[in-house]
Order: C-alpha cells, then structure tokens, then sequence
C-alpha cells in the first residue's frame, strides 16, 4: 500500500530545492526524495514538483509514498570516515559522521552504521529484527559522534536495560542560535510527537518526562556552544528542546534555524555532535568512557564565529 502524507513547508525549509527541502524534512536520502518527484509523486500547492523547483513557506506538500519493495535489509557497505573507536567479543563503540543512519528505514537508502559494520565483517547481536540488530540506542542522520552496538545477546540486553534505567552518560555539544538566558541550567519539558507533523516532535503536557542539562562552554556573537547532557534520550531532544527555548541549533531547517546564520557558517544538517558515552561494560562490570572530537565541518563553523 502507498502511504499519502501532507506537510506544510516549514520557514526554515523554505526557498530550498525541492529535492534538498524534503529530503530533510522526511529524513530520506536526497536519491529517494528525486526518485519520488520525478514519478509526478510530490505536489506543492496541488502542483506537481520537479526536482529544481523551490519550496515555499506555508505551501502544502502533498507526497506519496510507495510501498516497500522488499522486507528492509542491512546493506553491506564501507562509510570512510566512519570509525571503530573500541570493540571486543560484546560491544562495538563508532564514531558516527554525519550521513550516515543507525539503521535502514523506509525512504532512506544512504549508508547506515549497521550495513558498515556488516561490510567490516563485524556481525551484531540478533535480537531485534533484522535491520537493526545490535542497536540499543541511535543518532540521527544529520548528528555525528560516538554510538554503542552489541554482539551478543547479554550485551544487547544489558545495554537496553542501562538505557532504559538512564544509566547511560551521554555528553554532546551543541551550536545554538542566541544566548540562553540562564547561561546554564536544566529544560525538563515531556516531548510528543507534533501533532500536526509526523515526522516533527514537540514539548506537550500529555508528552514523555524528557531532561536535558547544559552549560555554556564558548559565547559568540551570534550563537553558544553548549555542552548538553541528556537524563532522558527521547527523539529529537536536544533539538526540541533548544528550539523550544527559541534558541534551535544552528543548521536545524527542522526546527526553525536561521537559514541564513546556517549559511554562513557552511551548515547543511544540524550542528549536534555527540562527544562522550560512559557506562558499566555489559560483561566486564568495569565503567568505560569514550571521547570524541569534532569533525571538519564543525571546526570550520566554530572557526568562523572565532
């Protein structure tokens, strides 16, 4: 069955191309998103797109989705900057770049940390159906930064246990627009999903206990960096959050960035990273911690605001 979904453009999406536009708002890859325009399946206003074509603010995007050919499958297939920051016989830690899914899903057919596993010949845990086995937490696309797999089934059902008790130390920073005003603090806001976009969440009261903690590490001009430790790990939450407290992340089309402050800065996904993952090793008992740095794009977008 062909699935029908209606989006209205969002500011920070608008005088995008069409193709580049929804890709972001759908969290497909750019391929699929042409695939779909240029089969008459995407209409802008009731018009139908091409692929060049711009979005505008507040138009309705009327898009259908085809069925799945196939039952989704990992994919075998090397990321080059991806990297294996530790492995043993029960965990695999990655450092995550940008572009890059935790898992296949619908509508995206880029890589996915998964299917480089799977080309390197690391095998994951099997619990879990097929396309995502071995993942116990993820990373959207646009974030980049450290995420843990399991290869066995006592580490895959530890580590989901750790998750869900909030026994998981997760550090990110994040680049936002503005100056929050405490300069640190904590936003506990309960998160849903957007009720009038589904792909889009939101801080409700019927939503889920959602915590975020942060400080300012470095104040611009334009925009902080923060450092961003999460209680909770709900969807988008980092990014609901801050945009919330009208400071979204710089590069968040999503969640209403300033396109041309993204710009600027040579921004095209969000600028989340995620820094450190501590926890109790699965089988081993002992506390490990990972660290990561930034990658190109980031450094080169702090360098502009220094």
């Amino acid at each position: 069955m062909t699935e029908e979904r209606l989006i209205q453009v969002p500011e920070g999406i608008a005088g995008t191309r069409a193709d580049a536009g929804i890709a972001r708002l759908l969290g497909m890859s750019r391929s699929a998103v042409a695939d779909l325009i240029e089969a008459g399946l995407v209409q802008q206003n009731s018009h139908v797109l091409s692929k060049s074509d711009s979005l505008v603010q507040d138009a309705w995007l009327n898009i259908t989705l085809p069925a799945p050919k196939a039952p989704l499958a990992l994919v075998a297939e090397l990321v080059p900057d991806l990297k294996v920051v530790y492995q043993d016989e029960d965990i695999v830690v990655v450092d995550k770049p940008a572009g890059v899914a935790a898992h296949p899903s619908v509508g995206w057919d880029g890589p996915s940390v998964g299917g480089a596993l799977l080309a390197m010949g690391i095998e994951m845990s099997t619990s879990g159906v097929a396309e995502r086995q071995g993942i116990v937490s993820r990373l959207d696309v646009g974030t980049s930064g450290l995420m843990v797999l399991t290869k066995t089934e006592i580490a895959y059902s530890r580590m989901k246990q750790a998750f869900r008790d909030r026994l998981v130390d997760k550090t990110y920073h994040a680049l936002v627009q503005g100056h929050p005003d405490p300069s640190s603090g904590t936003i506990d806001a309960p998160i849903a999903r957007h009720p009038k976009h589904e792909y889009k969440f939101t801080v409700a009261q019927d939503g889920k206990p959602s915590v975020t903690h942060y400080k300012t590490l470095e104040a611009f001009v334009a925009a902080s960096l923060l450092e961003v430790q999460l209680e909770t790990g709900r969807t988008h939450q980092i990014r609901v959050h801050f945009s919330s407290f009208k400071h979204p992340l710089v590069g968040d089309t999503l969640y209403g960035c300033d396109p041309k402050l993204a710009a600027k800065l040579g921004m095209e996904r969000q600028w989340l990273h995620a820094m450190k993952l501590g926890f109790i090793h699965p089988t081993k008992g002992e506390y490990v911690l990972f660290e990561s740095s930034y990658p190109k794009d980031l450094e080169e977008s702090l360098a502009l605001l220094r």
